[in-house]
């Protein structure tokens, strides 16, 4: 049995993001789940995100190291109090820094997948560190710390 997949208990109001909402047909559409203590992305880079011929540009893993780390920090924050990812009030996370090392080219026409561990929680702050890989071989490592949401930061205006 697979873990839930992260990203399917996000509360529609905050389940737009171009990285990882699901309700943005546009964007990447991660999907996260636990692996063990890790959490694990597996994403397949489009042409459109070529930096030079064969290779991801450097953006498009940075955004995957963010909205993993996001979804990792709620997953985390959650199973930290042992409760269901569905169970209110739920938990959404913000990057407040990111930091993303380039180790090697990342190839284009290969999966990535993105391992990611939480470092620390501490209040309403979750450290993950992330590790990119293609073809098995790290091409990328990163760090965020992830702010919990106000409940009122997915409403309208």
């Amino acid at each position: 049995m697979t873990s839930p997949v992260f990203q399917d208990h996000y509360p529609e109001n905050v389940a737009h993001c171009y990285g990882c909402g699901r309700l943005n047909e546009q964007g990447h559409q991660i999907r996260t789940q636990w692996e063990g203590e890790e959490s694990v992305t597996r994403y397949r880079p489009r042409p459109e995100h070529t930096a030079i011929p064969g290779y991801v540009y450097g953006g498009l893993i940075a955004s995957l190291v963010d909205c993993h780390s996001t979804g990792t920090a709620a997953a985390a924050m959650y199973r930290h109090e042992q409760r269901p990812m569905d169970s209110l009030p739920a938990y959404r996370f913000v990057t407040a820094s990111l930091h993303v090392d380039y180790l090697a080219p990342t190839p284009i026409d290969a999966e990535i997948e993105l391992r990611g561990r939480v470092k620390e929680i501490k209040g309403r702050r979750v450290i993950v560190e992330v590790t990119v890989l293609s073809e098995g071989k790290p091409t990328a490592h990163g760090e965020v710390v992830a702010a919990q949401m106000p409940e009122s930061f997915g409403a309208k205006a």
